[in-house]
């Protein structure tokens, strides 16, 4: 599926089914691949993953094969993008490695009068309170506030991504200081 090779995986699938495999491992190993291998590229891969285990679950073997072929078909013919994966790692890697930071403070719930005057939630903007329901506002912990984890790739659906997220950013930021011409 890997290499976009329909022919090939529905082959393999058939003799990992034929040869006795567990359906429900194999449908396991389909839902890793849509969110390791196609990943944002095509969203819908997962879904359709997720649909075959459970097709193939409610309906159990032979029947349940035609259900896992499609999968098969499917996540082999969609475009490919480990970007999330990448992203994934890099923020696990900072969570497990880096120090443990706590949110900002203005993104608290101040549920008590309390948390309330400690500044919990001060300086909270509510993002579908402005035009395109995007507001600039810092997320990460301070120590982190430039830090990138998700690039998306040029495939499929992640060129949305890229352009949406162009489109909120870009516009948001000061214009990058222009240097004298010589």
């Amino acid at each position: 599926m890997r290499g976009s090779d329909p022919d090939a995986s529905l082959y393999w699938l058939a003799r990992m089914l034929e040869a006795g495999e567990d359906p429900l491992y194999i449908a396991r190993r389909l839902v890793r691949f849509a969110s390791e291998d196609v990943g944002m590229a095509d969203p819908q891969a997962l879904v359709i993953a997720v649909a075959a285990q459970q097709a193939a679950h409610f309906i159990g073997m032979p029947e349940g094969n035609l259900a896992l072929a499609e999968a098969v078909v499917y996540l082999a013919t969609a475009p490919k993008s480990n970007s999330l994966y990448e992203a994934y790692t890099r923020a696990q890697q900072e969570v497990t490695q880096g120090p443990s930071e706590s949110v900002p403070l203005h993104l608290r719930n101040p549920v008590t009068p309390l948390m309330k005057d400690l500044g919990y939630g001060k300086d909270y903007k509510y993002a579908h309170d402005y035009p395109e329901h995007f507001v600039e506002q810092q997320h990460l912990p301070d120590s982190l506030r430039d830090r990138k984890y998700y690039t998306p790739s040029d495939q499929g659906y992640e060129k949305q991504v890229i352009a949406r997220l162009k489109a909120w950013w870009q516009k948001k930021r000061k214009p990058e200081r222009e240097e004298p011409a010589e």
